[in-house]
């Protein structure tokens, strides 16, 4: 049986060098104490917004700086303790952290409603004066939100209620990551596997049957051992985001929570019915992976399987640094070269120990490169991972290389589109350098799967988050029950007739984190759509794309995330993107099927 080594025992060239950051944890701290005065000096300003705009200007450059130290302090925090979340050393700084964030919020909240009180034809003319022209995207955001912004006392109460907003999510994160522990998986000789949240799917890929149902019956098992209590977290954390819908006057939790991207609630509509006319493609996919497994009846510990078990090789970490460099050289010599830092001074943690956080993720503060969390397992998921990250890391660096702290962070409806071209990038040059028939079949079925799994999956998840949050604004309360039921249906409709839908499946949503980001997971499907063509104009236009394509890259927040896709290329407004990605679904299934009589 596989131990996972401590975090301790992990070689220094398999981590990322946090060491760049804060030297050690006492000069984190010292930090930390700093900036919590200057978080309450700051508190002690409200009532001082006047129509003096160099007073207006001075204010809004302490708090950009203020947010930018805390932000900092919290990223490096967080990262810590995800590495082990075992240690109650990093737990207990990241809860400071995260408490020095709601800080924030809290002692800044009198800013933008003071702002607003002074009136908005002051605000149009300021935003164009030499004193606060620098600000004026801040000042015109503040304008929109002017209906959903409350009197500075009732900002102040809804920002401290930030530390209880967020109990939901970190009780689910360290319940799932610190506590839950699953039995071990047995294979078809016997032999038992560690069973984690990170190395379930790597067991799903398995060729042994046996060592696929029992992982994937040990998981959802023990998760609907804890139904009530995953259901209890579950409600929590829609509870508390309807109640700042409400609090804030939108029509809805999703109006809410769209509304800061300033996206069309019609574009998440869209990508719901679009997907439900092309269903057949999806049910086409899931009949073929029945008819190329040769089973009597498909079940869903069998949808991560390789198809072509020959091809389902491993790939050291070099190899996947030299597949991820080949296949992004269409994005010029500049990113080439920001990859060969990501991978020589240790962007990169890459593989799973004892209590480090399952999954995988980009993130860094502006004044840090961005950092990647993953748990390496030398697949070929794993080269996409790497490859798919890196695309968010690259994203940042370009973002907060070329923006100001006020306009550097991106909002999250364009955050999957550089991960996902990444992708689409490397998949494209794996097919072109591809000649056996076999091969090919396999690196089809692999962006088959990454297409089911990001456009059909993140829609039906979609779709089934649009209807709880829509459930407790209608007063209805959510059951482990219920939402066993509903999850289930779904999964029904989504794969079809020839997926035998059983029990255990009904529990999966009790293991997807980005639920505790509400309205998050739409944008995985959106991103991937908008991801498929930019690759295809960079691919067949060459530099003008990459031009254009960079461009978006450093827009950061500068512009709202639909005029930011427009500078590339593309129109999310529109339902063509979902469409055309779709088309390239149909075309790949029908040539895997083709291949499939072949073989």
């Amino acid at each position: 049986m596989e131990q996972l080594l401590k975090r301790e025992d992990v070689a220094v060239e398999d981590t990322w060098d946090l060491e760049r950051v804060y030297a050690d944890e006492t000069a984190w701290q010292t930090e930390f104490e700093e900036t919590r005065g200057l978080v309450q000096a700051y508190g002690q300003k409200q009532g001082t917004v006047t129509k003096d705009r160099e007073v207006v200007r001075q204010l809004l450059d302490a708090y950009y700086e203020l947010s930018r130290k805390a932000n900092k302090l919290f990223v490096y925090a967080s990262e810590r303790r995800d590495q082990d979340t075992t240690n109650s050393t990093y737990q207990k700084m990241a809860d400071q952290a995260y408490s020095l964030m709601v800080q924030v919020d809290s002692a800044s909240a009198f800013l933008e409603p003071e702002l607003l009180a002074l009136g908005e034809d002051w605000l149009k003319e300021a935003m164009d004066s030499e004193e606060l022209s620098f600000y004026k995207r801040v000042l015109e955001l503040m304008l929109r939100g002017n209906a959903h912004t409350l009197k500075p006392e009732q900002e102040q109460l809804l920002a401290e209620a930030g530390v209880m907003s967020g109990a939901p999510r970190e009780l689910y994160q360290m319940f799932n990551t610190a506590d839950l522990r699953f039995p071990e998986a047995v294979d078809s000789e016997g032999n038992a596997h560690t069973l984690t949240g990170s190395t379930f799917v790597q067991l799903e890929m398995s060729s042994d049957r046996t060592l696929r149902q029992s992982a994937y019956e040990n998981l959802y098992g023990t998760y609907d051992t804890f139904q009530n209590t995953m259901a209890g977290l579950f409600a929590a954390n829609i509870k508390q985001a309807s109640f700042f819908a409400r609090s804030r006057k939108f029509a809805s939790t999703r109006a809410y929570y769209l509304h800061d991207s300033n996206i069309p609630e019609r574009v998440y509509d869209n990508l719901i019915e679009t997907i439900h006319q092309n269903m057949d493609v999806m049910h086409r996919y899931v009949s073929l992976r029945k008819k190329m497994l040769g089973v009597d009846e498909l079940h869903m510990y069998d949808v991560y399987v390789p198809l072509l078990a020959e091809f389902d090789k491993k790939y050291s970490f070099a190899e996947a640094q030299k597949m991820v460099k080949e296949g992004l050289q269409p994005l010029g010599e500049e990113y080439a070269t920001l990859l060969d830092r990501a991978f020589t001074e240790r962007w990169i943690d890459r593989y799973e120990n004892e209590g480090k956080r399952g999954g995988a993720y980009s993130w860094g503060s502006y004044d840090t490169t961005p950092y990647v969390l993953m748990n390496y397992d030398h697949t070929l998921d794993s080269v996409f991972t790497l490859a798919h990250e890196l695309g968010h890391s690259m994203h940042s660096y370009y973002s907060c290389s070329n923006q100001p702290y006020a306009y550097a962070d991106y909002k999250i409806f364009v955050a999957e589109v550089a991960s996902t071209c990444n992708e689409a990038l490397l998949i494209r040059h794996l097919l072109a350098q591809c000649t056996d028939i076999q091969e090919r079949a396999h690196l089809i079925n692999h962006f088959l799967e990454s297409f089911k799994g990001t456009v059909y999956r993140q829609t039906m998840f979609a779709e089934f988050e649009m209807i709880c949050h829509r459930k407790v604004e209608a007063g209805e309360t959510l059951t482990a029950d219920g939402l066993k039921a509903l999850y289930k249906d779904l999964n029904a409709q989504y794969f079809g007739t020839d997926m035998v839908t059983d029990d255990a499946i009904a529990m999966e949503w009790a293991r997807i984190p980005h639920f505790y980001t509400p309205f998050y997971v739409y944008q995985y499907a959106t991103g991937f759509s908008a991801a498929i063509a930019l690759s295809e104009r960079i691919l067949t236009e060459g530099e003008p794309a990459l031009a254009d394509y960079k461009a978006f890259l450093k827009t950061g927040g500068s512009m709202d995330p639909i005029e930011e896709l427009r500078i590339a290329g593309v129109d999310m407004e529109q339902p063509q993107p979902i469409k055309k990605a779709l088309d390239l679904f149909a075309e790949l299934v029908t040539e895997m099927e083709q291949i499939c009589e072949q073989l």
